[in-house]
């Protein structure tokens, strides 16, 4: 008998990826206490491993708990820690003493976006994936935004509330969004790889461009963006199981 763990024996290397992906979205979420653009930062890379997780999936094979797997560490990456970015911005600027109900708003809003967003992962694995569109805006799309807008200095409260707030039904809308053609998603890739990696001046203002794409397609993609679902070259980067991914496998703004 292998002396191998019975789980690890299950695993294969994108799974290895997406597990990292999923330690970034912790990382992230502690990081909110002491600095939510680090937080944001975090996010985004986390996007940049779901996408990488295709990548390896494709080359190497992925495995039947990938798809599993991965909508399990995009709770975590694009559910649970841009939640507790907002809620973490919102309350702190506007405690309950002073203003109850942004108080109140900076945790409710929060809650039901981790909710839809949980939701919205639970259907697309029943119905959308392997799919070239997806109902409903991708959880790390929705991540993005919220992660760049913070990046791009635009981190009021009441504007990534706003966001989280619009972002949250969106997810679950009945909607269809396309996925990106593969050298739309290079550009995004490197947009957002810029904007993790600059700081001051030019950081953000990779991080303004990279919320400009993302509320681009977010808002045109359903009505403009349409390719022939028949194309079977370049087909943009696959999640864990190897299957095109609609919830976040591009380099972004995939979920």
């Amino acid at each position: 008998m292998s002396d191998r763990p019975r789980f690890l024996s299950r695993l294969g290397l994108a799974d290895a990826v997406t597990a990292g992906n999923a330690a970034l979205g912790t990382l992230a979420a502690a990081a909110v206490a002491f600095d939510p653009t680090i937080a944001a930062r975090l996010v985004l890379l986390g996007a940049v491993a779901d996408g990488l997780d295709g990548v390896v999936a494709r080359r190497y094979g992925g495995t039947a708990i990938g798809p599993h797997l991965d909508s399990l560490a995009d709770v975590a990456s694009f559910g649970v820690a841009p939640a507790l970015i907002v809620a973490a911005t919102v309350t702190g600027a506007y405690p309950f003493e002073s203003s109850p109900l942004l108080f109140v708003a900076g945790l409710v809003v929060p809650a039901v976006y981790v909710a839809l967003a949980v939701i919205r992962l639970a259907v697309y694995n029943v119905e959308d994936e392997g799919a070239k569109t997806t109902h409903g805006v991708q959880t790390t799309l929705a991540a993005t935004v919220i992660a760049a807008s913070v990046l791009a200095g635009l981190d009021s409260p009441v504007v990534v509330l706003s966001l989280a707030a619009v972002s949250a039904p969106l997810m679950v809308t009945p909607v269809r969004y396309p996925d990106l053609h593969p050298q739309d998603a290079l550009v995004m890739g490197v947009v957002q790889a810029c904007a993790i990696l600059f700081a001051g001046m030019a950081g953000e203002s990779f991080a303004f461009a990279l919320l400009f794409l993302a509320l681009g397609y977010l808002v045109l993609g359903p009505r403009f963006y349409w390719r022939d679902v028949s194309e079977s070259v370049g087909e943009p980067d696959e999640g864990a199981n190897g299957s095109p991914d609609g919830d976040g496998a591009d380099p972004e703004p995939g979920a």
